[in-house]
């Protein structure tokens, strides 16, 4: 099975290879607070990103360990790329960008990302 996060417009998606998460995380750092994202990381291996270099909006702040990006058309925010602490490339899936995630389901793990 797999699910697909998507910006609004559909430019930019990042497909993952398994099961819809029972979880998410949501963050209150500086970035995530504003963003209202619920989110959930996978392994890079597990994900297959597609989005048009001229689609893809970049953004890093603090460590710079984590890109987060949108789309330069919608502004949406379906997917980060990042390193995992253990040093493993992940991504990190916004779960609002996943139409058939039941957001009300999920069970949301709280991070105090602002003590980072």
């Amino acid at each position: 099975m797999s699910y697909t996060t998507s910006c609004h417009c559909g430019a930019i998606s990042a497909t993952v290879n398994g099961d819809l998460p029972a979880s998410g995380m949501t963050c209150n750092c500086s970035m995530c607070r504003r963003k209202g994202t619920i989110l959930h990381f996978v392994p890079a291996s597990e994900a297959t990103v597609d989005a048009p270099a001229d689609k893809l909006g970049d953004y890093t702040f603090n460590k710079q360990t984590i890109h987060h990006h949108f789309c330069t058309e919608c502004g949406c925010t379906p997917f980060a790329l990042g390193t995992s602490p253990d040093g493993g490339e992940m991504v990190a899936v916004n779960l609002r960008c996943v139409p058939e995630c039941d957001i009300d389901a999920l069970e949301i793990n709280r991070v105090d990302g602002a003590s980072f």
